[in-house]
């Protein structure tokens, strides 16, 4: 019931990270313009890369120890404080960067109004110590603080952001909603545990730190790297495009990243307790949940990229198009990939394995950026991230295959792509001959796409999380009846 109870905490929460933006996006999109709207992502890019820097490993290394001292309030007091103090270095070094680098580069001098409001952040990722939360599984406080604070941001969005000169106000609403959660999780972490600076322990973190760290700056190489690389060496335009492409992408995958985050310190107390059937058994259903969401989602977000890029964003940024449909398959790449890295691989202590694929994901990242994107623009960015993805999934498989045993369900995925192709060629029938009303093509492509979905995962494929919810939910109505 744990498991459940925060996963659904979990899903409330990530979707919450994406659905409250996605309120305010087909707004803040046609009021702010597709090149104003690219320079907040492209300086959003620049800044969240020394939050990356200063964050390195901590909030993967935080997750893991503190649900590793769950019973001893002393010990976990220590390794909250000590995380945070080597944490807090790091963001200083950081904060030095960022003013230095701000008069250094033309680009990010040019607008230095937003980097310095993006400094704010920077200090205030320090204090939001989310890891202290998912460690203790303490999903409901994040998810009733984050839904508050998420809405006062909406609010906030469509009171002060008005014409197209306002895209630094927009700016300032998005960093205050870090800077409001940080202060609140900071004070309630305070009551839970005892800051400290005596017997700090250095020492048993540096490593995983950095090494982590170097894992997550290596990430960045092939998905928020794309973004700053992207503006450098082309338009805010083509920022926005390929950003707006990305938004879509991430909303869909939040529901799936809320499941996997939930299950990493429950897979790391598995593994350390020697439970390695329950462990394989926890894994394949989280495999058995991603081929139930991701085929689907797949090609619905494929065949109607067109359709949910006019409905979310409005004229003007046909030129997302394109990349959209390019990084549509990541939701299946990096739902997978995220199975091998934080339900097996990390949990497992493999941190040099990750770092390596890591590092050839970021060499092949890096490589096709230089040669792709100046001459391919947003396009050249959706096939780097793609392909690097791609990279980083094989060799975490084949790491995965040598350490549990564990291989891709092969012939499950090629039977639910065949039982697919009737549902995707109606589809494609009814866009080619209602292509004037894209509002009606999409209702009735998702209501298609939905109940062939039930109806394969149901009655075909015969989906053990899909009939134990039927059932529960059937049981629930039955028992409500009874009572009435």
């Amino acid at each position: 019931m744990g498991v459940k109870r925060n996963f659904i905490y979990s899903s409330i929460l990530t979707c919450a990270n994406y659905v409250f933006p996605l309120i305010t996006y087909p707004y803040v999109s046609r009021v702010l313009g597709v090149t104003n709207i690219g320079i907040c992502n492209f300086v959003d890019s620049i800044i969240n890369y020394f939050i990356l820097f200063s964050m390195m490993g901590v909030s993967a290394v935080g997750i893991r120890e503190i649900a590793g001292s769950m019973n001893d309030s002393q010990r976990q007091s220590r390794i909250f404080s000590s995380l945070l103090t080597l944490n807090g270095i790091a963001t200083f070094i950081m904060l030095v960067a960022l003013f230095i680098s701000i008069y250094v580069i033309p680009e990010l001098y040019e607008h230095r109004n937003l980097m310095y409001i993006g400094a704010a952040r920077l200090v205030a990722n320090l204090f939001l110590v989310e890891w202290f939360f998912k460690g203790t599984e303490n999903f409901k406080y994040i998810t009733n603080r984050t839904i508050l604070v998420k809405c006062i941001y909406v609010i906030a969005v469509f009171l002060f952001v008005k014409d197209s000169s306002d895209y630094p106000i927009y700016f300032l609403l998005l960093s205050l909603m870090v800077v409001v959660n940080a202060v609140i999780n900071f004070i309630y972490a305070c009551t839970k545990i005892r800051l400290t600076m005596k017997d700090l322990m250095f020492r048993p973190y540096i490593k995983p730190f950095v090494i982590m760290g170097v894992y997550m700056l290596l990430t960045s190489m092939y998905t928020s790297f794309n973004v700053a690389y992207l503006g450098f060496v082309s338009s805010p335009d083509q920022v926005g495009y390929y950003t707006t492409a990305t938004k879509i992408f991430t909303i869909i995958l939040s529901i799936y990243t809320a499941f996997t985050g939930v299950m990493l310190p429950r897979m790391s107390a598995l593994y350390a307790e020697g439970k390695l059937d329950e462990f394989k058994r926890l894994i394949k259903k989280s495999l058995d949940l991603l081929l139930s969401l991701s085929i689907p989602a797949v090609l619905f977000t494929v065949l109607y990229a067109p359709e949910i890029i006019y409905l979310i964003s409005g004229e003007g940024y046909e030129g997302a198009n394109l990349p959209a449909r390019i990084i549509m398959p990541l939701i299946l790449i990096i739902g997978y990939e995220q199975i091998l890295v934080l339900q097996v691989l990390l949990p497992a202590k493999q941190d040099k394995i990750v770092l390596r694929n890591s590092i050839l994901g970021a060499t092949t990242g890096v490589i096709l950026n230089v040669i792709l994107v100046s001459k391919l623009q947003s396009v050249g960015s959706s096939v780097t991230w793609l392909l690097s993805e791609v990279v980083v999934l094989l060799t975490s498989a084949y790491a995965v295959k040598h350490l549990i045993g564990l291989s891709f369900p092969k012939k499950k995925f090629i039977k639910g792509i065949i039982w697919y192709i009737p549902v995707v060629a109606i589809c494609c029938l009814l866009i080619s001959n209602f292509s004037e009303y894209p509002y009606l093509n999409l209702i009735i492509g998702f209501l298609l796409l939905g109940i062939y979905s039930f109806f394969y995962l149901y009655f075909i494929s015969k989906n053990e999380i899909l009939k134990s919810l039927v059932n529960h939910s059937f049981y629930i109505f039955h028992i409500s009846h009874k009572e009435e």
